[in-house]
């Protein structure tokens, strides 16, 4: 099975169902629960242009005091920039590198 089958076909990963509409192409979620502390749902897409996406979903639990739960906040907000940044980053070409 390959991994991509021309711009609109469906590729190997595709969840090929209810998934996949208006011209996307979407995975089945993957999911990462810690009961009761968070969860993460990560799902491939492929848009109807061709372009291929990581859509990720995070819910966390915070603490029940204002400041605490503020702290959470702020510190899961710069985890997440980082985060996109270096998945970013890895995806540029390097020059003398092979794709």
């Amino acid at each position: 099975m390959t991994a991509r089958r021309g711009r609109h076909g469906h590729t190997g990963w595709c969840g090929r169902d209810h998934r996949c509409n208006l011209g996307e192409h979407r995975s089945e979620e993957i999911v990462v629960d810690l009961a009761g502390r968070g969860r993460a749902v990560l799902v491939r897409v492929r848009t109807a242009a061709g372009r291929e996406h990581a859509e990720v979903r995070v819910r966390v639990a915070l603490a029940p005091g204002e400041v605490a739960a503020r702290r959470q906040f702020v510190g899961l907000l710069g985890d997440l920039a980082d985060t996109v940044t270096r998945a970013a980053l890895a995806a540029r070409p390097r020059p003398g590198r092979a794709a």
